[in-house]
């Protein structure tokens, strides 16, 4: 799906009072082929690599430097060292032949030096290097026999661009098929576009953090003359990084203030079935539980529209939560409906829901692209009738001719697999409709506040009683045989295991365990009641084999990760987890999560390759640690990276150019205050500084994601 705080505008944006973007950022918003230089056969490599627009090149920051003013006789060059030398062009040796390369020799009073070309034109280095004449080349100087030389000199120049070869040149990370002279000449270009734009941050600010303006600031990051520049931590870059941090949080705080003027109906059911259903559970709800729903409740009765996002390790009862705020719907004498992404997903909460519910005398209906004809369209004509109170379902239940009698909570869970556009059509089937978005995935506060800022929060940090912590066990590859004979007694004793492999099938470039050549190994010991499942399986084909898990036909089921969100075995007590440090944190937490749902002690065994490298050490020592998700989710952000983490890429979350948010945390919440601010003086950003602001907001592209958001 597509990143909704990064949809592109290609086209003139449209913010508050139909207003246009701005003309002063016009010429950032062309496309980098009107820049000289990017043609027809580069454009698409530097629109990989960075963008297609020239605002795309500015933001892609050097990420190391060549430091060219090492300036040596010929005598004193260091070889492997980038040096730039004079030289007096002495004589040319053409090539005899296609594998020789082309030979030119310069001197100067020390000595002489051999220039290097492989497949080189002699017009261009007669032109470029003519005998008798004085040129400044720079490269990396090499030794060649008993004398020097310099192979395809990186600059060639008069004696008058001396100073502007002997500099520290930054350097882009690149692609195959863009050299760093072609990006290199972009990026100056896109710089020297760069229009002198309006202040949009408070001076007492500035001051403060002795930032320049947006156009230094931006000059400064892309020309390092040190290593130490290149560090998050420098004035520009954090002053850059501040710069679109303030943008997402800006466009997140307009996001929640329209939210919350717009108006929605009140929902307040009587407590009747809530106290059926409460009355018949079998276990106490925690503090937690109580809190949240407390909570939600506050904001179904609230003339305005919930959008609060319920966020819970795995098994730490989001969905009675769910369940509770669905009942005060129908209390209400309206309907309400739970989204998931997969079918399996949907019928496990169907299940769930559906034998809670019926304390209720409520029957919910399932919805998902399985049922068809004759069921489906009467399962329809409930949800249009109102027979049908709650709903369980994929984005079935959203499709054209799905229509409700009166549709007024909508809950989606693991929100981040859905597009927006499908939040919003789901939102669209009723009147007013509150959303309740849930979520497994335990997200590190700034990521929340990056991701989520426009909506409530409401965090389970317990887990119900009784349940027992997982063993984690870290254990090397080489000893599979004795794993095996574990699994094998903790199967013989009633036990049902998960091993999960993090690749489907043998690779030659990887020694990484494949699914299906551990299945068919696992398969010759234990037989018929192994199973597999993975990605590339048919839908039904995957539900058929983990409804034989959990129904007890197979007793030990190979997978991969498919079922980091999948049905619920309270029997499954083993999981192991071949080649654990390939995983990312929050994903073994994920995995992990599947098992210790039941009354017996559970053991995951994570299984790593011998030499392992300090991040993968650290990742696995947390996991061996702790159980907290949230703990794990800091963890992970710090070893890895918001980039990475939770598969941001994939999972609706902004992805940032200039800002990390392991290293600019404390902007970050400078950001959020100083957007609540803003909007609490000057709500339609009509005010003096307004203008800068929408520019700023058009410059990182949240226009769109103002307008997008509207959903949650």
């Amino acid at each position: 799906m597509g990143d909704p705080f990064l949809q592109r505008n290609s086209a003139p944006g449209l913010f508050y009072g139909g207003k246009m973007r701005p003309d002063v950022l016009n010429t950032l918003f062309k496309s980098i082929t009107e820049l000289k230089g990017v043609g027809p056969r580069t454009a698409p490599l530097i629109e990989k690599l960075a963008g297609r627009f020239i605002v795309d090149l500015l933001w892609h920051l050097p990420s190391g430097i060549i430091d060219r003013r090492y300036a040596p006789k010929v005598a004193d060059a260091e070889p492997g060292a980038i040096a730039t030398i004079t030289l007096q062009i002495t004589k040319h040796y053409p090539s005899r032949n296609k594998r020789q390369p082309y030979k030119i020799v310069g001197m100067d009073d020390t000595g002489a030096m051999s220039l290097i070309f492989f497949h080189a034109r002699a017009d261009y280095l007669n032109k470029m290097l003519p005998e008798g004449e004085t040129r400044i080349v720079s490269g990396k100087v090499e030794r060649f026999g008993d004398g020097i030389q310099m192979t395809h000199p990186d600059h060639i120049g008069t004696t008058a661009e001396i100073d502007a070869l002997k500099k520290v040149e930054p350097v882009y990370p690149l692609t195959a098929g863009v050299s760093l002279k072609v990006l290199g000449k972009a990026i100056m270009a896109a710089l020297a576009s760069a229009p002198d734009l309006p202040e949009w941050l408070d001076g007492p600010l500035k001051d403060r953090e002795k930032w320049a303006d947006w156009e230094t600031a931006l000059a400064q990051a892309h020309a390092p003359e040190s290593n130490l520049d290149l560090m998050p931590t420098t004035a520009a870059r954090r002053r850059l990084a501040y710069d679109e941090l303030l943008a997402n949080q800006l466009a997140l705080a307009i996001v929640r203030a329209q939210m919350k003027r717009v108006k929605g109906l009140p929902l307040k059911g009587d407590g009747s079935l809530r106290k059926k259903v409460l009355d018949t559970l079998p276990f106490k709800m925690t503090g937690a539980q109580t809190f949240a729903i407390a909570e939600i409740d506050a904001d179904l009765a609230s003339d305005f529209r919930m959008l609060r996002l319920l966020q819970g390790d795995v098994g730490s009862g989001k969905t009675v939560v769910a369940l509770l705020a669905m009942l005060s719907a129908v209390e209400a004498g309206a309907q309400a409906v739970i989204m998931a992404p997969t079918e399996i997903l949907a019928r496990q909460h169907f299940e769930t829901i559906s034998a809670m519910a019926e304390a209720a005398d409520l029957k919910p209906v399932l919805l998902t692209g399985r049922e068809r004809g004759k069921s489906r369209q009467a399962i329809l004509e409930k949800l249009a009738s109102g027979a049908a109170r709650m709903a369980v379902g994929t984005h079935a239940l959203f499709q054209d001719d799905v229509h409700y009698h009166d549709l007024r909570l909508a809950v989606i869970d693991e929100q981040h697999r859905f597009g927006v556009h499908q939040r919003l059509t789901l939102a669209a089937k009723g009147r007013a409709v509150d959303v309740l978005v849930m979520t497994a995935t335990p997200i590190p506060r700034t990521l929340m506040l990056t991701a989520y800022g426009d909506m409530d929060v409401s965090r389970l940090m317990e887990k119900p009683a009784g349940r027992k912590p997982i063993k984690t066990v870290l254990i090397s590859n080489d000893r599979l045989d004795e794993v095996v004979g574990a699994v094998k007694r903790a199967i013989d004793g009633g036990a049902r295991v998960y091993w999960v492999c993090p690749l489907i099938e043998e690779s030659e470039t990887t020694d990484m365990a494949a699914a299906e050549a551990r299945y068919d190994h696992l398969k010759s010991i234990f037989g018929a009641r192994t199973g597999l499942v993975h990605g590339r399986m048919k839908s039904t084909d995957k539900d058929a084999a983990m409804t034989a898990f959990k129904d007890g036909e197979i007793d030990l089921l190979v997978a991969t990760t498919v079922i980091e969100v999948g049905v619920d075995v309270p029997e499954a007590s083993v999981m192991v987890i071949e080649h654990a440090e390939r995983f990312g944190l929050a994903q073994l937490h994920q995995l992990r999560g599947r098992i210790g749902r039941g009354a017996d002690a559970s053991t995951c065994l994570l299984l790593h390759t011998g030499q392992l490298g300090e991040t993968a050490k650290a990742r696995l020592k947390t996991m061996r640690e702790t159980d907290d998700g949230f703990v794990i989710a800091e963890k992970d952000l710090e070893l890895r990276g918001a980039g990475e983490l939770l598969g941001t890429r994939q999972s609706g979350m902004p992805e940032f150019r200039l800002a990390d948010l392991a290293e600019h945390a404390d902007l970050l919440q400078i950001a959020r205050d100083n957007a609540e601010l803003i909007l609490t003086n000057d709500p339609e950003l009509q005010g003096p500084r307004g203008p800068a602001l929408r520019t700023l907001l058009y410059l990182f592209e949240r226009d769109a994601a103002v307008r997008n958001l509207r959903s949650g």
